[in-house]
């Protein structure tokens, strides 16, 4: 009898120092997972591979072997992975995978990057003929339930990054407006690259980087196809700007509200979101104030995130009910049907002799 089962490693499991040992490149997906179906003897089998797991979905003929058994043909350091590893097989591992491909067992709870993942590998596991008729349609269902989840629920709604936070604020007061604001970045580091990166993604086409290294705005206004600006030029700029996130390291404020007041003169008060995710913050509180200003640090967004995550958590109880009802009608599609016993044919009397004409031989008569 066929049996599936899933053997991997997690943020929930281990270290990033670890997950990054076994972690394999997109370009090398196909290679691995032949040499776990033929190095571990499995039928079929997809190998999934993120920042956050790793994780070997197999079909085999024979008792699976020991996790570690398996997970030796990715282990090319030799590391004993047996306290990190994790082992489901039959109901419990189909049921673990459509939790992580529904966003169930993210570190972001609800988030959708991971359908896309699982959708790839298993694509990249079909491509290469390493998958048949058990994981086709364990992935495909698996696919199909967590559509289900984004749509029937309201576990991947609203913002959980500061960065779609971020996002979420501005949709607020530009609503379906936004992808045609420009954004200003004051201070080139990570967390207001983030906060630009989400603004980007709803097809802002504008982007201004100002930031004290001239190289450092250039190469990021680069990436966004943005325009790059000195410190001093960052006032003057601010007039065509509609978002502005400030993120630089400095100890004190560098915009005040004469500032602020200067800068909506010369925009005629044209509305202006202003995003302060500097800690010490970058801009004056007194800010909000200046008529058209809108003002959120970064208490605002993260309060925010955690009113949302409440939200997601509320709704992952509705999602474990939709996933264990689609686990026990695939598993029920799984099970061995029962043979239906032969009905063998009563054998006619034999003519004019009375006797019943045995199976197999010729009549007599």
């Amino acid at each position: 009898m066929k049996t599936i089962f899933v053997v991997g490693l997690s943020y929930r499991t281990a270290p990033v120092a670890v997950r990054e040992q076994l972690a394999v490149a997109a370009a090398r997906l196909r290679c691995y997972g032949c040499r776990l179906q033929v190095g571990a003897g499995l039928s079929e089998v997809v190998l999934l591979s993120t920042c956050n797991r790793v994780e070997v979905y197999g079909v085999t003929d024979q008792e699976p072997g020991a996790a570690t058994e398996v997970f030796r043909w990715l282990n090319a350091a030799g590391a004993d992975l047996a306290p990190y590893l994790f082992f489901h097989r039959g109901e419990a591992a189909v049921r673990h995978l459509f939790g992580v491909t529904g966003g169930l067992d993210s570190m972001m709870l609800g988030e959708t990057e991971i359908t896309g993942q699982v959708k790839q590998a298993y694509h990249n596991a079909h491509a290469a003929g390493l998958t048949g008729a058990v994981l086709n349609r364990l992935f495909q269902t698996a696919l199909q339930t967590a559509k289900e989840i984004r749509t029937d629920t309201q576990i991947g709604r609203g913002a959980i990054s500061v960065g779609s936070a971020a996002v979420e604020m501005a949709e607020k007061i530009f609503g379906a407006d936004l992808a045609n604001q420009t954004i200003m970045i004051i201070g080139a580091g990570k967390m207001g690259e983030g906060c630009v990166r989400h603004l980007a993604k709803k097809g802002n086409r504008t982007v201004l980087v100002a930031n004290r290294s001239l190289a450092r705005a250039e190469t990021l206004a680069a990436e966004f196809g943005g325009r790059a600006l000195g410190m001093p030029d960052c006032l003057s700029a601010m007039v065509e700007a509609d978002i502005v996130v400030s993120s630089t390291g400095s100890s004190e404020l560098i915009l005040q509200r004469a500032d602020l007041e200067g800068v909506m003169r010369a925009r005629r008060n044209r509305r202006l979101v202003l995003i302060d995710i500097a800690v010490p913050r970058d801009i004056d509180p007194g800010v909000q104030a200046v008529p058209g200003v809108f003002l959120y640090n970064i208490d605002d967004l993260e309060a925010l995130v955690g009113e949302n995550v409440r939200q997601r958590e509320q709704e992952l109880a509705r999602c474990q009910v939709l996933v264990a009802a689609r686990t026990t009608e695939l598993m029920a599609r799984f099970a061995p049907r029962p043979e239906t016993p032969v009905r063998r044919r009563q054998p006619r009397a034999a003519a004019g002799n009375g006797w019943m004409a045995t199976p197999g031989l010729a009549c007599a008569a």
